[in-house]
C-alpha cells in the first residue's frame, strides 16, 4: 500500500466510512440460500482441522464457504461449497482470488497470508476477521510484543531482538542463559530453540533460519531471544470479542512437545487468584488488539487464543496470541454448550457472545480432555478399531481425513469426560491405544 493510500485509510473520515459500510453491510446480509449470489459469502484462508470446524459452524447458520488452502483435499475443502489451492502468501494470487470470490468476509486460519492484500480487501468494504491489522500483527513476534509489552503494558519475560548472529550473542547474554530462540514470523514451535550455553547460540540462529516456516525464501530472519523463566504451566485462555463486548472461557491447561500442542484439557485446576488473574490478562490483551482494529474502522471480531505463563512463583506472563480459534481448543468440542469454532462465527456474524455462551458445560466437578492424534510414517493414515476406542466411557473422536503423512502429522483428536483431569488425560490415551492406525507407504506407523 502506497503511502497516500496509507494515509487516507487512517483518516477520520475513511475510518468512519468504513464503519458505516461495514454496519450497512451487516444488518443487509442474507443466509440460509448458499446456491444465490445475494447470500452471505465467507472465504476461509487455510483449511486445515481448525478450519474444518469453523466452516461448519458457518454452514450451519447458512453462510456460503469457500475454502483455500495450499494443498488439494484439505480437510475443511471437502465440506465447503468451493475450494480453491494457492499459496496464500502470493499477493496476487490472493489479489486474484478475493476478486473471483467476492466474499463478504475473510477468515485467516493460518499465519503465511499476504497480509497486505488483506488490509487492501478491508478497506474496500470487505470484512476480514478479527482485521487486516491484527492479521498482520499476530503473525510478527516483535509487533505483538512490542503491542503487549510496551504499549498494553503487560508482563512478559525479558527479550531482544536480533538480525544477525552477533546481535543474537549480545541479545542473549543481556537475557541470560538458558533462553529461547524463535524467529519473529513462525509458528508451532517451527525454528525454536532452547539455548543452555553460549557454545549453542551459533546452532540456534541457523535452526531459525532453517528450522521456520518461510525458510526457503532467501531471507535473513529477525529473531526474538527470551529467558526461560521458570515455568510451572501454561494456560490457554479463548477470549471472544463480540458484538457485546469481550468475554473469556474457562482456562485450558495443556501440554506441548517441541512446540506443539498434544494434550490439553477443561477447566485446568489452579487456585481462585491465579483463575480471575488470568482471565484479566487475556481481556487486557484483546482489548489492546481490538482497540487497534476499531482505530481503523474495523470490528475486531473474532476468538483470540491468549497464551500464557504461570511460573512457579503463581505470576502470570503474556506469551502469545492467536487472532483465531486455537489448537489447545479443541477440547471445547466436548467440553462447552459452544464450542470455540461456534463462537468464532457467531462473533463474526455480529451475533452478540455473553459470559453464558462461553460457559463449561460438564457434569460438576468433571473435567474434559483432547489429546492430539499424530501419527508418523509415509502415505495416506488408515484407522481402524473405532468401536473399541469409542467405548470408553464419555468418549469421542475426530478424524481430519488429510490426504496424506509426510513424516509426521497431526491427524486426529480424541475427546473425553472424566471425574478429573486425570481420568480425562487417562481415558484419552487409552484410546490412543485402542485405535489401530497404519499408513500406506509402510507396513506399520506410530501414533503418539
Amino acid at each position: 500500500m502506497s503511502d497516500a493510500i496509507s494515509h487516507q485509510a487512517d483518516s477520520p473520515t475513511s475510518k468512519n466510512r468504513l464503519k458505516n459500510l461495514f454496519k450497512n453491510r451487516l444488518q443487509n446480509r442474507l443466509y440460509g440460500n448458499p446456491l444465490t449470489r445475494e447470500n452471505t459469502r465467507a472465504l476461509l484462508l487455510g483449511s486445515g482441522e481448525l478450519g474444518r470446524e469453523v466452516a461448519l459452524e458457518l454452514m450451519r447458520l447458512g453462510v456460503w464457504v469457500c475454502a483455500a488452502d495450499s494443498y488439494a483435499g484439505a480437510p475443511a475443502a471437502q465440506f465447503a461449497h468451493e475450494s480453491r489451492v494457492l499459496d496464500m502468501a502470493d499477493p496476487s494470487a490472493l489479489r486474484a482470488l478475493i476478486a473471483e470470490v467476492k466474499p463478504d468476509i475473510i477468515i485467516p486460519e493460518v499465519e503465511a497470508i499476504a497480509t497486505a492484500e488483506l488490509s487492501t480487501a478491508a478497506q474496500s468494504g470487505i470484512q476480514v476477521t478479527p482485521s487486516s491489522d491484527i492479521a498482520a500483527i499476530c503473525m510478527d513476534r516483535e509487533r505483538l510484543r512490542v503491542l503487549a509489552h510496551e504499549t498494553l503494558g503487560l508482563p512478559t519475560t525479558p527479550y531482544r531482538f536480533a538480525d544477525s548472529l552477533d546481535e543474537l550473542r549480545a541479545g542473549a547474554r543481556q537475557v541470560g542463559y538458558p533462553c529461547v530462540v524463535k524467529p519473529v514470523m513462525s509458528s508451532s514451535g517451527h525454528g525454536q530453540s532452547v539455548v543452555r550455553d553460549a557454545k549453542d547460540i551459533a546452532d540456534a540462529w541457523v535452526e531459525a533460519q532453517t528450522g521456520r516456516r518461510a525458510a526457503g525464501d532467501g531471507a535473513i530472519s529477525r529473531v526474538i531471544v527470551e529467558a526461560l523463566v521458570p515455568l510451572d504451566y501454561e494456560l490457554t485462555v479463548l477470549t471472544v470479542s463480540s458484538s457485546s463486548g469481550i468475554v473469556t472461557c474457562s482456562p485450558i491447561g495443556q501440554r506441548q512437545e517441541s512446540g506443539d500442542y498434544r494434550e490439553s484439557w477443561q477447566p485446568a485446576a489452579m487456585p481462585d487468584g491465579i483463575l480471575h488473574d488470568a482471565g484479566t490478562l487475556a481481556k487486557q490483551a484483546v482489548q489492546g488488539l481490538v482497540d487497534e482494529a476499531r482505530s481503523k474502522g474495523e470490528t475486531g471480531w473474532g476468538v483470540f487464543g491468549v497464551e500464557l505463563f504461570v511460573l512457579t512463583d503463581g505470576t502470570l506472563l503474556f506469551n502469545e496470541v492467536s487472532p483465531r480459534p486455537h489448537d489447545t481448543g479443541m477440547v471445547t468440542l466436548i467440553s462447552q454448550r459452544l464450542s470455540e469454532f461456534a463462537l468464532h462465527a457467531r462473533a463474526i456474524l455480529g451475533i452478540p457472545v455473553s459470559e453464558t455462551d462461553v460457559r463449561v458445560n460438564l457434569p460438576e466437578g468433571c473435567t474434559a480432555a483432547s489429546r492430539a492424534i499424530v501419527v508418523t510414517g509415509q502415505g495416506q493414515a488408515v484407522f481402524s478399531n473405532l468401536p473399541d476406542a469409542l467405548s470408553i466411557e464419555g468418549s469421542d473422536l475426530r478424524i481430519f481425513n488429510k490426504p496424506e503423512v509426510h513424516g509426521h502429522r497431526r491427524m486426529a483428536v480424541a475427546l473425553t469426560i472424566g471425574k478429573d483431569e486425570s481420568e480425562a488425560r487417562a481415558k484419552s490415551a487409552r484410546m490412543l491405544e485402542a485405535l489401530s492406525i497404519s499408513t500406506t507407504g509402510e507396513s506399520a506407523s506410530d501414533a503418539r
